[in-house]
């Protein structure tokens, strides 16, 4: 997707302080963090949201699930409680149409959400 912030993000065409990389999955610090740790996930293949996603997308988004688990704990905030949220759509708050996942940590976590 030629247009997609995220995509250009995993090309390298715009910068980003990139804190994973691998064949599947590109992380990378939120520019407007909502909490002291703000970690993106993102697929780096494009996909649009959740509701996009078919039965082939399992496994991508269990590595997602997990790598946001080690990114917690490198990070140091996997004992004290964090985060991980993923917007569908224009009413959930998503703004950037490729699949993402928030990691969100580093304070006491507001609730209720919405």
């Amino acid at each position: 997707m030629s247009e997609c912030i995220f995509c250009k993000i995993i090309t390298g065409d715009i910068p980003s302080t990139t804190v994973f990389r691998d064949e599947q999955v590109t992380a990378f610090r939120d520019i407007n963090p909502a909490a002291p740790t703000h970690i993106l996930l993102v697929p780096n293949r494009h996909i649009d949201s959740v509701n996009a996603l078919t039965g082939e997308d399992e496994q991508l988004v269990g590595h997602l699930v997990k790598v946001a688990g080690q990114l917690a704990a490198q990070e140091g905030i996997a004992e004290g409680g964090y985060r991980l949220i993923i917007n569908t759509n224009a009413d959930a708050g998503q703004t950037v149409f490729h699949i993402h996942l928030h990691l969100l940590g580093g304070s006491p976590m507001k609730h209720p959400m919405g």
